[in-house]
């Protein structure tokens, strides 16, 4: 990695580093996206969205909250991969102002019209595209240009689910893309910091086995996952498609097992981003099931979103706040928290498509993990990241002393 570059910021510490607005508004709309959606699930609320009620939940989750994720840690990243300035103050600022008239835009899009509502949503991911392609290739460092390939394709995805929603009155298709971008995002920077993280921890605290690190076999295997998510676009139900998915999250599963994350339950930080990742492969085998016809798709797509990114995103989230505000990594009592109602949301959210007897209770389960883990992100970390009272959270134990 080439060193990251920094320069002195005399603002509001909220926009000196781009993971604080965006972990923490994100955070904040994951929350109540889903506080809402419980009611609109059973007809008791209501938005003025173009979208169909579904459509505007899986929106919002899809490419609402997890582009403005992607977004806190790639422009994070980018500065320790290029060693160029990174984007801070009014700049920042701006880019967050277009991803907030987005999730406006589409809230109220049955009144603004949806060809402007897709306007001023495509917008954000566009500007991020462009801002980072421009610094990867400023900074010559092309190895990390799939990343922002891919965000690409996400953008692709969102503009192509307004159009679908608009003249196919849903937008399945579209909904399949982003998903199997976000699983594609996952494996492959999951599979970089996973081992990476593990290895700095084992070495220190843990001494014996240690991860292996990225090398062919990942990268036959994260190919291997784009063609199955792929066929799947494509051919959900296909048997051709289950076969390839079980065979990737066989795969998944291999790869997984040799980062030794059986060695890390002694800091939840670390732990937490092997449990995340269990979740990928079990989507692949749930979308196998499917494929052969013995569950609904809905199975694996959970397991994706609720579980993979879900989980994966609080990791992160949670990890560099602490990291890059100068805290010790270490899990606090209230994150270990956060990441046991990530993990409860999670295992109810499948467990209400495999046990359709219990789905109302399992939903609200979910539904209310998901909340705690989002909205107790923000509660604990939002002080940090705002740049406020940090040394009185850490002395009531909310977040662990820097050191």
């Amino acid at each position: 990695m080439a060193g990251a570059r920094s320069r002195n910021f005399e603002g509001w510490p909220l926009f000196a580093n781009s993971f604080r607005p965006f972990f923490l508004l994100a955070a904040i709309q994951a929350g109540l996206s889903i506080l809402a959606w419980l009611p609109m699930f059973y007809g008791e609320l209501s938005v003025t969205s173009a979208f169909a009620p579904r459509d505007w939940h899986v929106h919002e989750m899809l490419y609402g909250f997890l582009p403005a994720v992607i977004t806190g840690f790639l422009f994070t990243a980018i500065p320790n991969w290029t060693g160029r300035l990174p984007i801070q103050g009014t700049s920042l600022g701006a880019l967050l102002v277009v991803w907030l008239a987005g999730r406006a835009a589409v809230t109220f899009s049955a009144e603004i019209g949806w060809m402007l509502a897709l306007v001023l949503d495509a917008a954000f991911l566009a500007l991020v595209v462009a801002a980072a392609t421009r610094e990867i290739i400023a900074g010559g460092n092309w190895r990390n240009l799939p990343v922002v390939a891919l965000v690409l394709v996400l953008l692709a995805g969102n503009i192509g689910f307004h159009l679908e929603a608009h003249h196919a009155g849903a937008a399945d298709v579209s909904i399949r893309v982003g998903i199997g971008v976000v699983v594609l995002l996952i494996a492959l920077i999951g599979g970089r910091i996973i081992p990476s993280f593990t290895r700095n921890w084992l070495v220190k605290f843990n001494p014996g086995r240690l991860p292996v690190p990225f090398g062919r076999f990942d990268g036959m295997v994260v190919g291997l996952s784009a063609v199955a998510l792929i066929a799947w676009i494509f051919a959900p139900l296909n048997v051709i498609t289950g076969a390839v998915m079980a065979l990737a999250g066989v795969l998944h599963l291999v790869r997984l097992a040799r980062w030794a994350g059986d060695r890390t339950s002694r800091e939840r930080l670390l732990l937490i981003l092997h449990v995340g990742y269990v979740f990928v492969p079990l989507g692949f085998l749930l979308h196998a099931l499917a494929g052969f016809g013995a569950l609904p798709p809905s199975a694996g797509i959970h397991a994706w979103m609720a579980g993979a990114a879900g989980t994966m995103t609080l990791a992160v989230m949670t990890r560099a706040s602490l990291g890059h505000t100068g805290q010790a990594l270490t899990a606090s009592p209230a994150t270990k928290a956060i990441y046991a109602a990530i993990v409860l949301s999670a295992l109810a959210r499948v467990a209400a498509v495999v046990c359709p007897a219990q789905s109302d209770m399992l939903l609200h389960v979910a539904a209310f993990g998901w909340i705690a883990a989002f909205l107790g992100f923000a509660i604990a970390f939002g002080p940090l990241l705002a740049g406020s009272r940090r040394r009185a959270l850490a002395t009531m134990g909310v977040l662990a002393p820097s050191r």
